[in-house]
């Protein structure tokens, strides 16, 4: 809001005790693989497992138990891609309080649903984030209610810093801390925390691609499609970080499989972009570093094309088109053949009428389990030698 200012040390040290017993003090993870991939020692800081499945119930429970009892029962208001409104409606319930949550059109429903089902009304808008942010500032103009900005306030930021010194006490070796910017409050409050108990540290924001200037406006990382962030928060990062990086949907779909595959982790596309960033070698540095898994609430069928995607970007699936004798047993040949090289078919669709399929012959398109890019080559390789033209789609 534009009567916030940066928080300091004693804030964040205040909200810490305002959290006691209400936010989870989240655990740090180490990985062999993210270290081996990325040549470094790789910790992950899992916000993913907090309260609400993200970070925000730091943010949000500390600007709501601020507030006066009066100012709460005016009623509270958010506007939020999906973890900020389910953050506020669990704080606003466990306070006795009445929460509207206005959201863009097409927040993933398992956010929208998890935001009723805290108790919240929810009024879907937008279509983007900052028509939805216009409209929840005029209900609030309306009704008098209290609003909690996302970012751009003193408390939510003061809430958002606790990450930073629970950081500092969790981890010693430490050299580089990888942090998420939507609109700048998570990576603001961690990065006031740890410039004041840990100066000497690099800090790294990560932005998504598709949601910065001349990028395609889309990103699998709802949770950080911000335009950019508040006037309040650049200030604040423009000081405190050592530097702000971005990576692509696909950088973002690969971390979300690894962090599953092999940490057992769910992690929602905004909490995977720290991760994006380490193994795409853009984080600086070569000691200790810590990735930030800011949220797991990803919707499931969102979830389901990314697995898919990050499994052909990593060589795991081949999807290929190619066609067979339109008779009886031809296809039934193809996926004997397959069979014997120890291949799983995952899917099988015929297109008779696919353009470009001769008359006598069906098109086919498969999807096959690999096991690394190398053996999609070899697969591909040998469906051309037992006479099946091949072209692959992933």
């Amino acid at each position: 809001m534009a009567t916030a200012t940066a928080p300091g040390l004693p804030e964040i040290e205040s909200a810490r005790e305002r959290l006691a017993g209400v936010a989870r003090v989240t655990p740090v993870f180490s990985s062999e693989t993210l270290s081996r991939l990325a040549g470094r020692p790789v910790r992950l800081k899992a916000e993913n497992l907090q309260r609400t499945g993200s970070f925000k119930i730091r943010g949000a429970y500390t600007k709501l138990s601020g507030l006066e009892p009066e100012r709460r029962a005016a009623g509270i208001v958010a506007a939020s891609a999906g973890n900020h409104g389910q953050a506020v409606a669990w704080a606003a319930r466990e306070l006795g309080a009445r929460a509207r949550i206005f959201m863009p059109q097409d927040s993933p429903m398992a956010k929208v649903d998890a935001t009723r089902n805290y108790g919240a009304e929810v009024e879907l808008t937008g279509p983007a984030f900052e028509e939805t942010l216009e409209t929840a500032l005029g209900y609030v103009e309306e009704t008098g209610a209290a609003f909690v900005h996302p970012y751009e306030d003193t408390l939510v930021m003061s809430g958002q810093g606790t990450i930073g010194l629970e950081l500092a006490e969790q981890v010693e070796e430490l050299e580089t801390v990888v942090v998420p910017i939507g609109g700048g409050g998570l990576a603001s409050g961690i990065s006031l925390a740890l410039r004041a108990v840990r100066p000497g540290l690099r800090l790294v924001g990560v932005q998504a691609a598709g949601t910065r200037p001349g990028g395609s406006g889309f990103t699998i990382a709802d949770g950080i499609a911000v335009k950019e962030p508040g006037a309040l928060t650049m200030g604040i990062l423009g000081e405190t970080l050592d530097d702000i990086v971005s990576v692509e949907d696909e950088q973002i779909a690969e971390a979300i499989v690894m962090l599953a595959e092999r940490t057992k982790l769910v992690v929602e596309g905004a909490g995977a972009v720290s991760v994006a960033a380490i193994l795409g070698g853009l984080a600086g540095g070569a000691g200790p570093v810590v990735a930030l898994l800011s949220g797991g609430n990803i919707d499931a069928s969102l979830m389901e094309q990314v697995m898919r995607r990050g499994l052909a970007l990593s060589g795991r699936y081949l999807v290929l088109r190619t066609r067979v004798l339109d008779r009886p047993g031809e296809l039934a040949k193809l996926l004997g053949l397959l069979a014997e090289e120890r291949v799983n078919v995952v899917e099988v669709e015929h297109q008779r009428e696919a353009a470009g399929v001769p008359v006598g012959y069906t098109g086919v398109e498969l999807t096959l389990l690999s096991r690394n890019p190398t053996h999609c080559d070899e697969l591909v390789a040998k469906l051309r030698e037992w006479g099946y033209p091949v072209e692959r789609l992933e």
